[in-house]
């Protein structure tokens, strides 16, 4: 049985970081308990137990032929405080909606984020949501050759897009379960002002498959609300993310990305977590926005190719 807790409909603007987009489990969260089964992904040959699952310094390797051979870092970690940068991340860098797709990242980004965690520079709204607690106790452990492992083989990953946007009025009743939403149900709820982001197979999910889609319920009207914020001369996202919004050598991409990472991160510019030195123009763009403008933002860009 997974223990869940209810996310509110009535999600409002307000200057308090969003739940939906910050998700946590409550106190009393436990995972499902091992039925020491192993566990199979479709198209893999591979099979793991529950604890492999979820060992912080072990990425499980379903489908070796989607990346590079991958290095220590990325594969093992390094016990006790370096965890495997694919358990998180997955084996192909794609993530999931608590933390980050950074397949394709550029290697100069890449590092200078990791030094920002580092020095206080990039924070986050919520210091004690475990997904970026890690991060941030991960970065302050990893050595330079660590990090500079990690940034070359995530760069040499072709980013896919993974993320249907679907624009509804109601959406099921989504509950939390390890830091993302889940929709098991047939109850539906007004979505709101909220971004509720799921797994399209939860179980696959769970058993960190990169392969993974997810599926990302926005309110009506939000795709077209963002394009037009898009093409503002004093918002203009291809100014420095490229004429198709998938970045430069050194500025990452922002098309098909995960919305619910990409709110956060408008979120948190907005709000004095991510100072580091490029953030300049990310602040500058921001300033003038609300949660609203960020919630139409990230849906638009959801819906493009990478």
């Amino acid at each position: 049985m997974i223990l869940v807790c209810t996310a509110g409909a009535d999600a409002q603007i307000t200057d308090k970081p969003p739940f939906w987009a910050y998700t946590y489990n409550p106190p009393d969260f436990k995972p499902p308990p091992d039925d020491g089964q192993p566990r199979h992904v479709p198209d893999s040959t591979a099979s793991y137990t529950v604890p492999q699952t979820r060992n912080r310094f072990l990425a499980p390797d379903w489908h070796p032929g989607d990346h590079p051979a991958m290095p220590a870092v990325v594969a093992s970690g390094r016990q006790p405080d370096v965890y495997a940068c694919g358990f998180c991340h997955r084996a192909s860098g794609t993530g999931g909606p608590e933390n980050a797709d950074i397949a394709g990242l550029p290697v100069a980004y890449f590092i200078q984020q990791m030094q920002d965690y580092r020095s206080g520079k990039r924070s986050t709204a919520l210091p004690d949501r475990i997904p970026q607690a890690w991060m941030i106790s991960l970065a302050k452990a990893a050595n330079d050759d660590e990090i500079k492992a990690a940034a070359e083989y995530f760069a040499a990953i072709k980013p896919k897009k993974l993320v249907d946007v679907v624009e509804t009025e109601t959406v099921p009743k989504p509950t939390v379960a390890g830091w993302f939403f889940v929709t098991k149900n047939d109850e539906r709820e007004p979505i709101g002002m909220r971004i509720i982001e799921t797994p399209a197979d939860v179980d696959r999910f769970a058993n960190r498959d990169s392969r993974v889609r997810f599926i990302a319920y926005v309110p009506p009207g939000s795709v077209a609300t963002g394009r037009g914020l898009a093409a503002k001369p004093e918002i203009a996202c291809a100014a420095c993310h490229g004429e198709k919004l998938t970045g430069t050598e050194v500025v990452p991409g922002i098309a098909g990305r995960s919305p619910t990472y990409i709110f956060r991160q408008l979120y948190e510019y907005r709000h004095g977590f991510r100072a580091g030195s490029e953030s300049k123009p990310m602040i500058d763009v921001v300033k003038a926005l609300n949660e609203a403008d960020f919630l139409a933002l990230a849906a638009y860009l959801a819906t493009l190719e990478r």
